[in-house]
């Protein structure tokens, strides 16, 4: 199963970093204006909801697992050209927190079985969003 998992180091506590990648209000800063919508409880519906250039956008799955200021792992599906909503059809995000020295080591790790899945570079602090992520973080 290809796998990508992109790791960034945070200059906040395991807390702020886990608010950021959970409270809605503040996914919308960093993750494209993306609004969320879950309770955060394992078996609970997600949704992520946006508009981007004038096209509106949806994801939907489920959440899987949850250990607060650990681990936040969800099923998704991105619905595309050909694709149905059926299980094959879902990759699996999950969103790792470790504390280092002080700091939050966060991975963030895409899990993609989906037909023609191609396994993609990891992608750190050159990413925007990730810099978005980060910057968010170490700014709460």
């Amino acid at each position: 199963m290809p796998q990508s998992i992109s790791t960034l180091l945070i200059n906040a506590p395991k807390h702020k970093v886990w608010e950021v990648i959970t409270k809605p209000e503040l996914v919308k800063q960093w993750q494209y204006g993306s609004t969320l919508q879950t309770d955060w409880e394992a078996g609970s519906r997600i949704k992520f909801s946006t508009e981007w250039q004038g096209k509106h956008f949806e994801q939907w799955g489920v959440v899987l697992e949850v250990k607060p200021n650990e681990l936040a792992r969800y099923s998704l599906f991105a619905p595309g050209p050909g694709l149905e909503d059926k299980p094959e059809n879902y990759f699996i995000m999950s969103y790792v927190l470790m504390e280092k020295n002080g700091k939050t080591m966060l991975e963030i790790i895409q899990d993609d079985n989906r037909p023609h899945a191609v396994e993609e570079e990891a992608q750190g602090e050159d990413s925007p969003i990730l810099q978005a992520l980060k910057r968010l973080a170490e700014s709460n």
